[in-house]
């Protein structure tokens, strides 16, 4: 999974939400535009390894609004997955990238 895919997968619409995604997205009173913003602007900060249910990532964003959004994405076949969304705690905005990067 790499970050070109995930972007061609948003600008095809060849993606959806789980319900987990989806839910948190409204809990946090974002729109489906603003989290196509993020993905599309993003980059991704962590790698998750195959623990069973797939490869996933986690991307950093912002809306065209400058409101950061993480986004944990997996694949399912050819399309995209949204597993999650949320606005980070300003602490974690405020970590250093490399740091998590290193990780």
């Amino acid at each position: 999974m790499n970050l070109e895919w995930i972007k061609d997968c948003v600008r095809n619409n060849c993606y959806r939400y789980s319900r987990h995604g989806d839910k948190e997205r409204q809990n946090d009173a974002l729109s489906l535009v603003q989290v196509e913003q993020a993905l599309l602007g993003g980059r991704i900060i962590e790698h998750y390894p195959d623990t069973g249910r797939g490869e996933s990532c986690l991307i950093a964003g912002f809306t065209d609004d400058g409101k950061p959004v993480h986004i944990v994405c997996g694949s399912m076949g050819e399309w995209m997955v949204v597993i999650t969304v949320y606005i980070p705690h300003p602490a974690e905005v405020q970590k250093p990238l490399r740091a998590r990067l290193k990780r």
